[in-house]
């Protein structure tokens, strides 16, 4: 089985990856399209320390299980959990203490000819949709957890910082808020995409510090906790959804004596995703920027990691 991994570092395409293993209450997927994030990026730079199959992004056709689920396209949520440990009994299932994750931890992902995942992970994909919109799912599901996060009222000003893969989805879920939302450019194709869905784009000097009430760190770099902490205004909240390998230097002074919240944020709900895309409330095609066969999986990467890049495709 071919598929793309990481090992001691280094990008590798495999042409005998074992086959997987079907565990009891799981099917085999064949993926149909898998998208290339920047938790990818991070995890062959050294996040986590990971070494496996990469990916998690995907949609997918289940090719091997239950009778009443073979055929059918799908999407799947990404941690799988034992549902026994005391997070789980408290309905914390993200946060599992034996969760694996698909292509991030301990679970082997999606960027391979065939994977598996327990069917209490699977999504049903509405005919509908096309697999371009789906493949969206996951990073859009992540984006709508802001919201189940943080309390945003229309009346706020919301900053997002970072107008990459992530950023420009979760730009999307705050715009239905109705709240006075800016969000921070590098390139032109992003600010193109910004004001083709009526949001306000501007560079980070051009911001007032310490007037926000919400801001959602979507850079993927270190710096973006010191320039959310700049511009909000005491008692404002920050919401981060950057992962990546290393650690910031941030003014932990500056958050206490103005009293500034800090969330945490990462997955989130695929029913309310896969709801936003049917109603056509959430674009996300256009965000696509290079398809790439499984053969040119390095190359895909390396498309990936280019400033401004937006979303990379790996086809099967």
């Amino acid at each position: 089985m071919r598929a793309l991994a990481v090992y001691d570092g280094q990008v590798r395409l495999l042409s005998d990856a074992p086959e997987p293993t079907c565990a009891p209450g799981e099917v085999v997927i064949q993926p149909l399209l898998a998208g290339i994030c920047n938790t990818d990026l991070e995890l062959v730079r050294g996040y986590y320390n990971y070494e496996g199959i990469l990916g998690h992004e995907f949609v997918g056709r289940v090719i091997d299980g239950p009778s009443d689920w073979v055929g059918k396209r799908v999407v799947g949520e990404i941690n799988v959990v034992c549902g026994q440990c005391d997070l789980c009994q408290e309905g914390n299932y993200t946060h599992c203490r034996a969760r694996t994750v698909l292509g991030i931890q301990n679970r082997a992902g999606v960027f391979a000819e065939r994977f598996t995942l327990p069917i209490r992970n699977l999504h049903p994909v509405p005919d509908a949709l096309s697999d371009e919109q789906v493949v969206f799912v996951e990073p859009l599901a992540a984006a709508c957890q802001v919201l189940e996060a943080a309390h945003v009222r229309p009346r706020d000003r919301v900053v997002v910082l970072g107008a990459g893969k992530l950023g420009l989805l979760v730009a999307q879920v705050l715009r239905l808020t109705g709240a006075d939302l800016t969000v921070v450019v590098r390139h032109e194709r992003q600010a193109q995409l910004l004001a083709q869905w009526g949001i306000r784009a501007a560079s980070l000097a051009d911001l007032p510090e310490q007037q926000a009430h919400v801001v959602v760190d979507c850079t993927g770099r270190q710096e973006g906790f010191a320039d959310a902490l700049r511009l909000l205004r005491p008692r404002g909240t920050l919401v981060l959804k950057s992962t990546y390998h290393g650690l910031p230097q941030a003014d932990l002074t500056r958050v206490a004596v103005n009293e500034i919240t800090v969330i945490g944020s990462r997955c989130g709900p695929f029913d309310t995703a896969l709801r936003l895309l049917a109603g056509g409330l959430v674009e996300v095609t256009s965000l696509i920027e290079g398809r790439y066969p499984l053969a040119a999986g390095k190359e895909a990467l390396a498309a990936a990691a280019q400033p401004g890049r937006l979303k990379i495709l790996l086809t099967f």
